[in-house]
C-alpha cells in the first residue's frame, strides 16, 4: 500500500434556510490517505477497527503529537519550556508518550496528578491548577513536591496546615485573575469576576500571607483564556501578562523562578475557519524571553497548551448502522453520538451548532458525493455528529471519521446518558 495525502476539500455545509454553499472547513492533512481509507499510525481505518475490535472508538495518533511538538519546538525559543495541560485528554498512556516530549504537565484535579505521576512525569516539572482543590488534593500535591498554583487565600492557608503537620513547605505559584481578557477566545478565563486565580489588585496581599506561612514561592501562572485563532491577540495577552507579572513580583516574598504565561492557541474546528499562524507569537516569545533573562535571572518561561499539542491528532470514528431518508434528506445513523463526542454534536458551548470536520474514513478517493446528515443512536434530536454536510455517499457498515477529536471528547462527553454501549481510545 502507498500512502497519500490528496488534496481533499473538507466536506461542505449548507444554510438550511435558502441551501446557500457555507465557508469550507481548513484542509485536513494531518492523517495519510492510503487506497481510498485514511490511516492511522499507517494503518488503514477499516483495519484499525477491527484491531480495535469494537466502534465506536478515539484513535490518537503517536506520529502526529510529535510532529505538532517537534514544529513548536522549531518556532519557539529555545530556552521556553512547553507544558502538557492534562485537562485536555488525559488519556493514561497519552499522558506517559507526553510526558517525554515535554517539559511539564500541567494537572487540575487529584486524579489527573495521579496519572501523570504514574505515567512517570517529573515532579518538579508538574503544576496544579484548579479552584477548588481540597484539603486532601493539597495534601497529596505538597507531599508529592509538585508546584501548586494557589487561587485563593484559604488554599494558602490550608498549605500553612499542611507545612506545620507534616513538614511539607509546598512549592507554590499565584495564579493570577488578570485585569484583561484573551480577546476573540472561545473560552474566556481571566479578566473581569472570575472563579479562577486571585485578583490582581489582591496578589500583593497573597504573597505577603505565602511569606508568612513559609511556603516556597516559585512564580506566577497568568492564563487569560483558550481555543483563540488570532496570533496578535495572544502575543498582546502574553505581553500584557509579563507585564503584570514583572509588577507583581516586587511584592514576592522570593526571587520568581517560574513565570507561566498560559495557553490560549486554538485549532480550527469549523467553516471559515484557519490555522492559526505561529510566527507572530514566536517572534513576541522570542522579545519576552529576552526581557526575561534580564528581570527573571534563571527562571522559566513557560506556555501552557493542551488542545494545541492533541487536538487535530485524534479521530472519533463510529460505524454507520442504518441508512434512511426523510422527505428527501439523507440520515446516516451511527453507533456514536453526542454521549461519546459531546462537541462534535454542538451541545458544548455553541450558541448556534456548527459541523467538526467529518469524513466517511473508508471512502476517501470516492467521487460519489451527497449531501447527508450523520446522526447517533439516542433517542434525541440533539445527537448530531455532522448536520447536512457533504460527504462520500455511504452505506451500512462504512465508518464516519470526526476531525480534531484528540482534545475534549471521550472525558468531556455524557458517556452513560441513555445507557449505550461504551467507548474506547487507542493511541496508535
Amino acid at each position: 500500500m502507498t500512502p497519500s495525502t490528496p488534496n481533499r476539500e473538507p466536506a461542505m455545509q449548507t444554510n438550511r434556510a435558502n441551501e446557500r454553499p457555507l465557508p469550507a472547513h481548513a484542509p485536513m492533512n494531518q492523517f495519510a490517505v492510503g487506497n481510498g481509507e485514511l490511516l492511522v499510525g499507517g494503518i488503514p481505518l477499516t483495519r484499525l477497527a477491527a484491531r480495535v475490535g469494537q466502534t465506536p472508538f478515539y484513535a490518537y495518533d503517536r506520529q502526529s503529537i510529535a510532529r505538532r511538538v517537534e514544529t513548536l519546538r522549531a518556532a519557539l525559543p529555545e530556552t521556553l519550556k512547553i507544558h502538557y495541560a492534562m485537562k485536555a485528554n488525559p488519556m493514561p498512556a497519552l499522558v506517559g508518550y507526553m510526558a517525554g516530549r515535554v517539559d511539564g504537565i500541567d494537572v487540575a484535579s487529584g486524579g489527573e496528578l495521579k496519572i501523570a505521576l504514574d505515567a512517570g512525569a517529573d515532579p518538579r516539572g508538574v503544576s496544579f491548577a484548579g479552584p477548588g482543590k481540597s484539603g486532601a488534593d493539597l495534601r497529596r500535591a505538597a507531599a508529592a513536591g509538585v508546584s501548586i498554583n494557589v487561587e485563593s487565600f484559604r488554599e494558602v492557608a490550608e498549605l500553612s496546615r499542611i507545612r506545620e503537620e507534616t513538614g511539607h513547605a509546598a512549592r507554590v505559584a499565584v495564579r493570577v485573575n488578570p485585569d484583561f481578557e484573551l480577546k476573540g477566545s472561545g473560552m474566556k478565563m481571566g479578566g473581569g469576576p472570575r472563579q479562577f486565580g486571585v485578583d490582581a489588585e489582591q496578589v500583593p496581599g497573597l504573597l505577603a500571607a505565602i511569606g508568612r506561612a513559609g511556603l516556597a514561592f516559585e512564580g506566577f501562572h497568568l492564563f487569560a483564556g483558550a481555543q483563540n485563532l488570532r496570533a496578535e491577540a495572544i502575543a498582546e495577552a502574553q505581553r500584557k501578562g509579563y507585564a503584570l507579572a514583572r509588577a507583581l513580583a516586587a511584592s514576592a516574598p522570593a526571587p520568581v523562578r517560574a513565570l507561566n504565561l498560559g495557553g490560549g492557541f486554538g485549532i480550527p474546528y469549523f467553516p471559515g475557519e484557519r490555522p492559526l499562524d505561529l510566527a507572530p507569537i514566536a517572534a513576541n516569545l522570542e522579545t519576552l524571553a529576552r526581557h526575561a533573562e534580564r528581570d527573571f535571572p534563571g527562571a522559566e518561561l513557560i506556555i501552557e497548551l493542551g488542545r494545541y499539542l492533541v487536538g487535530e491528532a485524534g479521530l472519533y470514528v463510529a460505524r454507520i448502522v442504518d441508512r434512511k431518508v426523510s422527505h428527501g434528506q439523507v440520515f446516516l445513523v451511527a453507533d456514536g453520538g453526542l454521549h461519546h463526542h459531546l462537541p462534535a454534536s454542538g451541545n458544548f458551548g455553541q450558541v448556534i451548532r456548527k459541523n467538526y470536520p467529518v469524513a466517511i474514513g473508508n471512502r476517501m478517493d470516492s467521487r460519489e458525493r451527497e449531501v447527508a446528515t450523520i446522526a447517533g443512536p439516542l433517542c434525541t434530536p440533539l445527537d448530531l455528529l455532522a448536520d447536512r454536510m457533504e460527504l462520500a455517499r455511504a452505506e451500512i457498515g462504512d465508518l464516519v471519521a470526526v476531525y480534531q477529536s484528540g482534545a475534549y471528547g471521550f472525558t468531556a462527553s455524557p458517556r452513560d446518558f441513555l445507557g449505550h454501549p461504551a467507548c474506547v481510545e487507542v493511541l496508535v
